[in-house]
């Protein structure tokens, strides 16, 4: 069987969204496949839980679906809207842990297979990380976690949360050093020691 060639190879996601507005399902896979590996890696990342970050990567291209109709090329990248709509519902989910948190799956590990005593402290700092954030204000956990979780650029940053670059890096000074001082108390339960360079 003979298989027909992409009709959006090279086309932009905008225009794949388009395509989809006006009824084209293959464009709807064609875009799934691109943009939901990013999502729930945005996700996971932000939340530490793989069951809640897919609950809001599905989320997050519901809302894409939603808004296909009213896309409008050329004012928005569809990737840094989905990044925009992720970072808000990790947000949301990380402020309603507040004192609760409890994941029960760590992340899953890295090529090299760590140690259960080496899994057991990532899922202990992920845990604290995840609480730290979720005590910071909204904005500021949001900032921190585009900047230093998903390795954003000020300037991208300051696109999705529509505020300054200079806004973007005072939120992030902030909101380290909050981070900071709610975890200073546990860098020895953590596995942290003062030989790490800020």
């Amino acid at each position: 069987m003979i298989q027909s060639p992409d009709p959006f190879s090279g086309a932009s996601d905008a225009a794949v969204l388009v395509a989809f507005a006006h009824g084209d399902g293959q464009a709807a896979r064609v875009l799934t496949q691109r943009l939901l590996p990013r999502v729930l890696a945005q996700a996971t990342r932000m939340l530490a839980n793989p069951t809640e970050a897919e609950d809001v990567a599905q989320e997050a291209m519901m809302r894409l679906w939603k808004i296909a109709p009213d896309w409008r090329q050329g004012e928005a990248q569809v990737s840094t809207w989905l990044y925009q709509v992720v970072a808000n519902l990790c947000t949301d989910r990380l402020r309603k842990r507040r004192g609760a948190v409890s994941l029960d799956q760590v992340a899953e590990p890295e090529d090299g297979t760590p140690s259960v005593a080496a899994q057991m402290q990532t899922h202990a700092r992920m845990t604290a990380l995840s609480d730290a954030l979720a005590a910071l204000p909204e904005r500021q956990a949001q900032a921190v976690a585009l900047r230093h979780l998903e390795g954003l650029s000020n300037p991208d940053i300051a696109q999705i949360m529509d505020i300054s670059v200079r806004s973007v890096e005072s939120l992030t000074a902030r909101g380290k050093r909050a981070l900071a001082s709610l975890l200073e108390g546990r860098k020895a339960e953590l596995g942290y020691h003062d030989d790490r360079p800020e």
